[in-house]
């Protein structure tokens, strides 16, 4: 079942909404698509996913531009600096989450040419549980993080660590990038706008290679009827999702800065703790 028009632009407005905020969106959009009667793991559904992601990448790069100008793009030093952080990151991201679907599509879903990460995606109960984690790590980062702003730096360390939390979130819907990359930041000891701005940085690199993967598969799986205007057809659903999620990303972010830089980060760890609690009721009552 194809979604409409209508069904689309809400689902933009909630990806825009919550993409940006620790909260993750993924696990509200999949929710919502269970709520609609739509499979989150069909092709068309996973890409349809990603280009929402799309349209708040977009919103990051409006809404940070001047920020990244200012600080990592300042002068030379400091851009190739950013390029290596960004590069580790990135690394690291691909390592440990390549790594964690190749297991998870062998053992946990049997392996063979139908096993795809994507089959997990439609799992309430996991979601869930992946959502509890993110608030719980939100929490502790809230507890634990400098009072003080922080360090205003980010080193080849701080890369790796927060690379690597990244690199989990890869497989699980519901455990929130932002969320999780922001929490390593904190927890490493980089000042909260700081670590708000790497990790967004790092989704606008992460997100065109989502993209890619997710076109693939579209492809794959329309490859006997796949003219150029039967894709067109199937992109032009993800194009109107995209702007809803881009004006409501905006929005977001605005919230998102005010609460991290007031020091209410905690509200979102107590938040994704009730979301997952609903989101389990949701899985025992059989949707």
């Amino acid at each position: 079942m194809e979604p409409t028009f209508l069904q689309i632009l809400l689902l933009g407005l909630i990806q825009g909404a919550a993409e940006l905020l620790p909260v993750s969106s993924s696990a509200h959009v999949i929710v919502a698509e269970k709520l609609m009667r739509l499979d989150p793991a069909s092709p068309e559904m996973a890409f349809l996913l990603v280009m929402l992601h799309t349209g708040t990448m977009f919103a990051v790069i409006a809404y940070f531009w001047r920020a990244w100008r200012e600080s990592f793009f300042a002068n030379r030093i400091r851009l190739i600096d950013t390029v290596k952080q960004v590069a580790v990151a990135t690394f690291f991201t691909l390592l440990v989450g390549g790594a964690m679907k190749l297991l998870i599509e062998k053992f946990a879903l049997g392996g063979g040419d139908r096993a795809e990460i994507e089959q997990l995606f439609s799992s309430l109960r996991l979601i869930a549980g992946a959502l509890c984690a993110a608030g719980i790590l939100i929490l502790i980062a809230a507890a634990r993080a400098p009072r003080d702003t922080g360090r205003n730096d980010i080193t080849l360390r701080d890369s790796f660590w927060i690379g690597c939390v990244q690199g989990v979130c890869v497989p699980f819907r519901g455990l929130s990038r932002s969320g999780s990359t922001i929490s390593a930041g904190m927890l490493a000891g980089v000042g909260r706008r700081r670590a708000e701005e790497f990790s967004f940085a790092l989704a606008v690199v992460i997100t065109p290679l989502a993209i890619a993967r997710e076109f693939y598969r579209l492809f794959k799986s329309h490859a006997e009827a796949a003219s150029s205007a039967h894709l067109l057809h199937l992109l032009t659903p993800g194009l109107f999702g995209m702007v809803a999620s881009f004006l409501a990303g905006l929005l977001a972010l605005r919230w998102l800065s005010r609460w991290l830089e007031g020091g209410h980060w905690k509200r979102f760890g107590y938040y994704c703790l009730a979301a997952a609690a609903v989101i389990f009721g949701l899985a025992l009552n059989g949707f």
